[in-house]
């Protein structure tokens, strides 16, 4: 089971979710997206909050609204965290989450520590946290299916979008070979007027010779 929430309407139409359990969260590291940005408290047990961005956006475009909805709701899953005040969340993109044989069902690594970025929760802010749970929905989803259609579709857009690059290099070479006989073209043309000019010169003075000779 999967939860997911509504975030607050003036960040945007964004989808926050989190695994049920550590077994669903198996899931969503193994078939995540990678507009997909990972949440949880910093050394403590809690919950596995997933934002999904849209297509073409980074971490660096999360609003202060949308980090803070994602920040509250993580400390509130968080049976330690949740009690406390001034906890850290950390937050990084989800094709940063290494997954190794000898890890716990649900714990996770980073591939790059660097990646990794932390903020502050001060309190919990109830308000928040009420507004997200009001839009809570439980769906059971197939996320292999998911995923597997969504590298479906973007391996048709890359055949397409090379498809598309080969039509082009092709125009391309096509306009080139066509400006190239255009100019040959031109400068054949040249070549016969001055051939021609040339030709009239010689003719003229002929008939002036003739005429000499006739007077």
């Amino acid at each position: 089971m999967v939860f997911y929430f509504k975030a607050r309407p003036d960040a945007g139409d964004f989808t926050i979710f989190m695994g049920i359990d550590k077994y669903e969260n198996e899931e969503l590291i193994k078939y995540g997206f990678l507009e997909d940005i990972w949440f949880h408290v910093d050394k403590m047990s809690s919950a596995h909050v997933y934002l999904r961005l849209h297509k073409g956006q980074t971490i660096d475009d999360i609003s202060e609204g949308l980090l803070e909805d994602c920040a509250q709701l993580v400390k509130a899953n968080s049976i330690q965290g949740n009690k406390v005040n001034n906890v850290d969340v950390v937050y990084t993109p989800w094709s940063n989450l290494k997954k190794s044989a000898s890890m716990d069902v649900g714990q996770v690594g980073f591939y790059n520590p660097k990646m990794v970025r932390t903020v502050r929760v001060d309190k919990r802010i109830n308000d928040i946290v009420n507004r997200l749970n009001k839009t809570k929905v439980e769906r059971k989803p197939d996320l292999k299916a998911e995923r597997e259609a969504v590298s479906a579709a973007e391996r048709a857009e890359r055949k397409q979008q090379l498809r598309d690059k080969k039509r082009r290099e092709e125009m391309e070479r096509l306009e080139k070979e066509r400006q190239a006989e255009l100019r040959s073209y031109k400068g054949l043309m040249v070549s016969e007027n001055m051939t021609s000019n040339k030709q009239i010169a010689t003719t003229s003075k002929s008939l002036q010779e003739m005429e000499e000779d006739f007077m």
